[in-house]
């Protein structure tokens, strides 16, 4: 995860949300789906967002979660209030793959730490899902947003994420180049080092 998809979280009230994430959603039809991987591969926003955001986390969390989306000066748009404390994102038209996102209150504390370059607050664990993939990005480097000769660049297809535990951490593999068909620690060596563990695509 790039750090400007983690903006359009920041720009679309993660801070807010979390002051006061296997298969796709029940409302996922095979018409939907495939609007909206071709609106990705073009480019342009899902054909249905609500569609698009409910795929990033098993049907059960997502069909109760919060869906908000962003236009391109951040302004937030909820399209529909949740009920579990969980929000999800549509595919970011300015990612090159399909990375829509959900994640949970505690993970929206960590990304409001990152984004302000400051420390996560300690012992609060959260949880993020991408069960579509997510966007490319630098295994080393959390702000890098492009891939150079030396900041590590990796794919990583469905996964979840645990952020907010070092301890959690520990014995996962932790390198530059990482398998990412295993679990393994993204961005190691950084206040930001989260778990990222691969999952099988929905169905």
């Amino acid at each position: 995860m790039t750090v400007s998809r983690l903006g359009v979280l920041f720009a679309t009230g993660a801070a807010a949300f979390a002051i006061a994430g296997c298969n796709k959603a029940a409302t996922t039809n095979d018409a939907n789906a495939s609007g909206n991987e071709t609106a990705a591969a073009n480019g342009a926003a899902p054909a249905d967002p609500v569609a698009s955001a409910e795929s990033a986390a098993p049907a059960s969390l997502a069909k109760n979660a919060s869906i908000v989306t962003a236009d391109a000066s951040g302004k937030m748009t909820e399209l529909r209030k949740g009920t579990n404390g969980w929000t999800c994102m549509p595919d970011s038209p300015t990612t090159p793959g399909p990375d829509p996102m959900c994640f949970d209150a505690n993970a929206g504390k960590w990304i409001t730490a990152m984004l302000n370059h400051k420390p996560p607050p300690e012992g609060v664990v959260g949880m993020m899902y991408m069960l579509e993939g997510g966007t490319d990005a630098s295994n080393s480097d959390p702000y890098a947003t492009t891939p150079t000769a030396d900041n590590d660049w990796v794919k990583t297809g469905p996964h979840v994420m645990v952020v907010g535990s070092k301890e959690l951490l520990a014995g996962y593999p932790s390198g530059a180049k990482p398998d990412t068909s295993v679990p393994y620690v993204m961005w190691a060596g950084t206040p930001y080092a989260h778990l990222m563990v691969p999952v099988k695509s929905g169905g």
